[in-house]
């Protein structure tokens, strides 16, 4: 008589990988701990994707959360007057990640050559990936492991821009669209079993917005493409197994 084992939950287990080998490949191939070796003080996006930022950090992020801040630097773009339990950095330069005054401790580590997170199950309410994602060549083994150290109804909001450093990301980011990597992300999301629906935020810069930009001179210069173009603000969303809801 053949006996039914009991079925063992998925929930947190690659259902699928999203990259080829090729698509995960980088132009430069040398260690990422050489690339990040000496530390860069500088916000890679401009201050309007920084002010948005902040601002979906405030309407998602609990006061007295537990966060982990993945891929981070020296600075994590938390609104100043919100207080949290604790919040956690990981990169890959221990002098910017000293710097970072939000952090309560950090760990440096190569998620390419390992993705294993030294932290235990269900520890944080939160987990964020800003301007990061792009570098990930194992991106459904981070996302299984961003799942196992989330609590359940805790969210990971992954957010990016279109600046990149072309020969540190994979080959699937660099030859895509807006759309596309919009949509990549939402697959990685996806791959992961216990994920909810990913939802999607954009926000494009304003075509002439502001009355500064409507002004011949700069209409001028953009046409010539000598003005700066604001950057444009993508986030992607989940929670684990479910969204809470708080009154």
């Amino acid at each position: 008589m053949e006996t039914t084992r009991p079925k063992q939950s998925s929930a947190g287990k690659i259902k699928r990988l999203v990259l080829t080998n090729e698509g995960r490949t980088k132009l430069n191939t040398y260690p990422d701990r050489e690339f990040y070796e000496y530390p860069r003080f500088v916000t890679h996006v401009d201050d309007r994707f920084i002010s948005t930022l902040t601002s979906l950090y405030t309407e998602r992020l609990r006061p007295g959360s537990e966060i982990l801040d993945l891929m981070s630097s020296w600075v994590s773009h938390l609104p100043p007057e919100a207080e949290y339990k604790k919040v956690v950095g990981h990169g890959l330069n221990a002098q910017e990640l000293a710097k970072n005054p939000r952090l309560d401790y950090f760990l440096v580590k190569d998620l390419n050559q390992d993705q294993k997170l030294e932290l235990q199950d269900c520890c944080f309410d939160a987990v964020l990936c800003t301007v990061s994602v792009q570098y990930l060549q194992q991106p459904e083994k981070v996302f299984a492991e961003v799942f196992r150290v989330l609590r359940p109804g805790g969210v990971f909001i992954v957010s990016f821009s279109n600046r990149l450093f072309y020969e540190k990301a994979i080959a699937t980011w660099r030859d895509g669209t807006a759309y596309s990597r919009l949509q990549l992300v939402v697959q990685y999301f996806q791959s992961v079993e216990g994920f909810t629906l990913p939802e999607i935020i954009r926000k494009l810069p304003n075509a002439g917005g502001a009355q500064e930009e409507k002004s011949p001179f700069n209409q001028i210069m953009s046409m010539l493409g000598l003005l700066p173009r604001a950057d444009p603000f993508y986030a992607v969303i989940a929670y684990k197994n479910f969204k809470p809801v708080y009154e």
